[in-house]
């Protein structure tokens, strides 16, 4: 049985968020909701941990000061027992950190679907055990991949599940940041983090001396919430690609997601930037924008 998380431990976690984000300068308001959800939090009388395991969400979601993003925040942390936001700001999420999670795959097979695969979350995962990308990747036979649909439908929340479905349900774009805005969050991180003006972070990733080297820039633009930072995982290591690749993180209306921004090597997008598994519409917006 999993621990239970009591109400005090849930807002010590939504507050430890508040102060990463004040931190590295994000928005006041979005500090601000964090802060207050973590003082409702405190002294509400039901246990959220109940609630959630419940599925009563909904009850989580009327007290005061904590809406429907707050509250996957919540029900991530209680049945996962991690906050992916948080380690985003700590810069410690990697996919393959994400992916040991789950029974079954252990740090090899994990870094097989990093390599192989543009998932980066347990609903990606869940969706990839369902539309047959894990079963192409070696080390996914039969008994391995029912084990890990099983296993993911008991981590992933009431509330995460029917989002999962809903993002498998409907690709439309508009559920996405234009590729468009994503490239400009991109040039300002890069040029920003060139010239040294965005606060940095000391990812415990592949950073024995615990140096503050990783900038991380948070933007709220068009309705959507970004965060950008440059890629620390073993692949982008690996390749030499840390400074080149850069991970986006987005939240908008009843979505949230990520992309990562490189540089082509090849073909009619060579040398240009480019959202990636998006470079059909990224090579219509650099057509458009020539022809204008």
């Amino acid at each position: 049985m999993k621990k239970k998380i009591s109400n005090s431990e849930i807002a010590d976690v939504l507050e430890e968020i508040a102060k990463l984000l004040k931190a590295q300068d994000a928005n006041l308001f979005r500090i601000r909701a964090y802060q207050n959800s973590a003082q409702s939090i405190r002294s509400a009388k039901n246990s959220l941990d109940r609630l959630i395991k419940e599925n009563q969400i909904n009850k989580v979601k009327d007290l005061p000061h904590v809406g429907e993003g707050i509250a996957s925040t919540i029900a991530e942390y209680v049945n996962t027992g991690r906050i992916s936001l948080l380690d985003r700001l700590k810069g410690e999420i990697s996919p393959e950190d994400i992916f040991e999670q789950v029974p079954g795959i252990g740090e090899e097979l994990a870094q097989r679907i990093a390599r192989k695969t543009n998932i980066h979350s347990l609903e990606g995962l869940e969706q990839a055990a369902y539309d047959g990308r894990l079963k192409k990747i070696s080390g996914f036979g039969k008994k391995r991949l029912q084990s890990v649909k099983m296993s993911l439908a008991g981590m992933l929340s009431q509330s995460a599940q029917k989002k999962a479905g809903e993002r498998r349900a409907i690709e439309s774009e508009r559920k996405k940041p234009p590729v468009g805005l994503l490239l400009e969050v991109d040039e300002e991180y890069r040029r920003r983090a060139r010239e040294g003006k965005l606060k940095k972070i000391a990812p415990r990733r592949f950073n024995p001396q615990g140096r503050a080297w990783l900038p991380i820039m948070h933007r709220e633009r068009k309705g959507w919430v970004f965060t950008a930072l440059y890629s620390n995982t073993s692949r982008a290591h690996e390749l030499g690609k840390v400074k080149e690749w850069v991970v986006i993180y987005f939240e908008g209306k009843d979505t949230e997601g990520q992309c990562t921004v490189v540089t082509e090597r090849t073909g009619s997008l060579k040398g240009k930037r480019v959202v990636r598994g998006r470079e059909e519409e990224c090579r219509d917006f650099y057509g458009s924008n020539a022809s204008s």
